[in-house]
């Protein structure tokens, strides 16, 4: 009998935990990888593949990022295992939120995440509402993520346009994969934007009220050319006339009400000037009338 004493208490590791050379995928010789920079996915050595399929790691593989140095973390997933050995390339907007610049030091740490069920995004500029359905094209643009982090500020294209968005909830936790997940998404104001002030009716109305006396120039006099007869002769009367007010000169008044398509008729309808009649003369009798005869008595027969 052989007795192994020294490995009793040897245990395999079960998680992915390496420390990285940490670069831009700007960097990433070959090709320019803009699909890389689409999304939140990096690309890492093929060791680290070696290493993981020998670890008991839980698909789809989610890495936890860490910036030691700037206390700053976030998560995402793998693309292709292509990069130089002990270097990682990560999406520019990624690197901005760790705070780490080409070359520094990045612990990949391997994570579990829940579904995510819930996420509140918030536009940082007032160009996203330009787009006519921003939640198609955010769900368009979220197949090339794996996972979300609160506090983010993730990078998307659309229309050859980059638009920033920051994470500002996720649920059921501070960080969510969104992997074949039905996930509820909401929008927050833009960073910058105001809510346009409506003005009520009754202040329009008074804005656009006009006044007729602003219709008649000063010393207007109606009708004050003279006329001319057709045989040559001159008129025997002159005119004299006279200054019109603002009230006796009634300009047409646009109708601020017209709606398009809308027609409507004024009419002048008269009252009438005696309102006291009695039920009396209302009542109606019947041949009170005088009657005619068409012969007059004592005529010719």
């Amino acid at each position: 009998m052989f007795g192994f004493g020294g490995f009793e208490g040897f245990q395999r590791p079960t998680r992915f935990n390496t420390q990285y050379r940490c670069y831009s995928v700007s960097m990433l010789p070959g090709n320019e990888r803009s699909d890389v920079e689409r999304g939140g996915k990096i690309i890492m050595p093929p060791s680290a593949l070696d290493q993981l399929t020998r670890l008991n790691i839980v698909y789809p593989m989610l890495f936890k990022l860490t910036n030691k140095r700037a206390n700053r973390e976030t998560h995402s997933g793998v693309l292709e295992f292509v990069a130089d050995e002990g270097k990682v390339y990560l999406p520019y907007w990624m690197m901005r939120n760790l705070l780490i610049e080409e070359g520094g030091l990045l612990q990949v740490e391997s994570a579990s995440l829940p579904v995510a069920t819930f996420s509140k995004f918030q536009p940082q500029s007032e160009d996203f509402l330009d787009i006519t359905n921003p939640k198609a094209v955010l769900e368009n643009a979220l197949r090339n993520f794996a996972c979300l982090t609160k506090g983010d500020v993730v990078a998307i294209t659309y229309n050859e346009k980059v638009y920033e968005l920051h994470v500002m909830e996720v649920k059921p936790g501070q960080a969510v994969s969104i992997i074949e997940c039905d996930m509820n998404v909401e929008f927050a104001a833009p960073v910058g934007y105001q809510e346009p002030v409506y003005k009520k009716k009754e202040e329009t109305e008074q804005e656009m009220a006009v006044d007729e006396a602003d219709f008649v120039p000063d010393g207007f006099l109606a009708f004050a050319g003279q006329g001319h007869r057709l045989d040559g002769k001159k008129k025997g009367t002159d005119p004299q006339p006279m200054a019109l007010g603002a009230g006796a000169m009634r300009r047409g008044i646009p109708n601020y009400e017209y709606k398009k398509g809308k027609i409507t008729f004024m009419r002048n309808v008269r009252r009438p000037q005696n309102n006291h009649q009695t039920e009396e003369d209302d009542e109606f009798q019947p041949f009170t009338g005088e009657g005619q005869a068409l012969r007059r008595k004592g005529g010719r027969k």
